[in-house]
């Protein structure tokens, strides 16, 4: 096993990890080589001789263990459901604009679901489940007038705004290249 491997929950549910784990465990009470079993699994040699010691715990040495953590309070359907709601808009739920943020999406689960969430786990249901990304509005001052502002940028910041300087002509092209040809010397023309 690589030094860049150190530790990685293999994929699979618990069960077909506990499969895995007491199929390893026959194998080495069969006589089957350790290493070879071991690069087959993907484990250390010494996963498999700790998996042997839970074996030899007891008859649920090896049984799989549950993942921790509550399990989900909004089935898929729930999770369906939500996205519907929220695709209607936040003014459909007599929200003053159109802006989601994750309070009101925890007063929408919790009208609708019943549920409780924390404001940050929510964005996390909106992020990795749905798949929505935060989006920050763009401030701008009650105040702005839009008519004032063209008439500016049409009338005064031409008056304001640098202009490039102008070039001197001295005369001379602005690049040379020498040709050598191997009959002749080498002469200086203008690119063109």
């Amino acid at each position: 096993m690589s030094a860049d491997n150190v530790y990685m929950r293999p994929h699979g549910t618990t069960e077909e990890l506990e499969r895995r784990r007491r199929r390893a465990v026959d194998l080495m009470n069969s006589g089957q080589s350790h290493t070879k079993i071991a690069e087959i699994l993907g484990v250390h040699r010494g996963t498999l001789y700790r998996w042997r010691n839970m074996a030899r715990s007891g008859p649920d040495g090896l049984n799989a263990i549950p993942a921790p953590g509550a399990p989900r309070e909004l089935s898929e359907a729930q999770l369906h459901e939500l996205e519907f709601l929220l695709g209607q808009g936040a003014k459909a739920h007599a929200w003053p604009n159109e802006l989601w943020t994750s309070k009101r999406v925890v007063a929408l689960i919790k009208q609708y679901f019943g549920v409780q969430y924390h404001d940050a786990h929510v964005r996390k249901i909106l992020k990795k489940i749905l798949h929505w990304s935060s989006q920050k509005p763009e401030c701008q001052a009650r105040e702005r007038d839009e008519i004032e502002i063209e008439r500016w940028k049409q009338e005064e910041f031409p008056l304001i705004k640098k202009s490039p300087r102008p070039r001197r002509n001295s005369g001379l092209p602005g690049r040379i290249r020498l040709h050598a040809q191997p009959d002749r010397e080498a002469d200086v023309c203008a690119v063109r």
